[in-house]
């Protein structure tokens, strides 16, 4: 069990979404950002799974085919895609469909993918790593992400990856109630 290294990774990532979430002007998103990862249904796992270099549900996954901390905290947490696939209406579509995911939810999630590419990543972090870590499961992304979520999302990927930090916060923080 790394109960003090899982609790001081998801702290430092939940500093940095903080972080970049106050810079573009989503303070209670960037305040309430992976509360969950602190209940004992996450933290225990995660401490139980802690490699430091990656998630620890991947490593759940691997040995229970599951992960009961993934499980939980994507139906508690907005920002992650997952948690806005819901069943169809419409009887011509009737399995699952993503939702389009709010603005503001976006922009976390855009800052989760940042803030975990830095923690996993370390001094050799560039601002092309969220894109690269995001192409690397585009495929699958297709389907589970709404057609405004995934455009949305990739702007600013790419923005960040090209533009830097500063000029893609500096858009969201303008443009956050049109995204």
């Amino acid at each position: 069990m790394h109960i003090w290294k899982h609790f001081k990774t998801i702290t430092y990532h939940k500093y940095l979404v903080m972080k970049g979430c106050f810079r573009v002007g989503l303070y209670k998103q960037g305040l309430l950002h992976d509360l969950s990862k602190y209940s004992p249904a996450e933290f225990i796992v995660g401490a139980k799974y802690y490699q430091g270099n990656r998630s620890p549900n991947n490593a759940e996954r691997e040995e229970k085919g599951y992960s009961s901390a993934w499980l939980h905290h994507k139906g508690r947490n907005k920002h992650h895609y997952e948690y806005w696939i819901d069943y169809s209406a419409h009887e011509l579509n009737n399995g699952m469909v993503p939702a389009p995911m709010p603005g503001r939810y976006i922009i976390e999630m855009f800052m989760d993918r940042i803030a975990a590419s830095k923690v996993y990543n370390g001094k050799v972090y560039t601002d092309n790593d969220p894109l690269t870590y995001y192409e690397k499961g585009a495929d699958r992304m297709e389907v589970f992400l709404h057609p405004h979520t995934r455009e949305v999302l990739e702007k600013l990927l790419h923005m960040l990856a090209e533009k830097g930090e500063s000029e893609t916060f500096a858009y969201i923080r303008s443009n956050r109630h049109n995204l």
